[in-house]
């Protein structure tokens, strides 16, 4: 199968229980592993975000019940993809 060609769920799932007991424990660490990493990386990217848009003075601060009444009243907050 190429790169460009797509697999399907149950392929892919057909293929790792293929695999010996210990690949298969090593390829769910690794997997766990790279999806931490990319929870920390959008973290990363969120929090880059947040200091640009304070410098930018579109970020304000407020009490909690600022907060909840922004988000009642207000724009929806957007996704952080955590």
């Amino acid at each position: 199968m190429s790169s460009r060609q797509s697999m399907t769920f149950q392929e892919a799932l057909d293929i790792v229980e293929s695999l010996p007991e210990f690949q298969q424990d090593d390829l769910v660490d690794i997997v766990q592993r790279r999806r931490v990493e990319r929870r920390r990386e959008l973290l990363a990217e969120n929090i880059k975000e947040a200091r640009a848009e304070y410098a930018r003075g579109e970020f304000t601060r407020g009490s909690v019940d600022d907060l909840m009444k922004d988000l009642t009243e207000g724009e929806p907050i957007r996704e952080l993809g955590i």
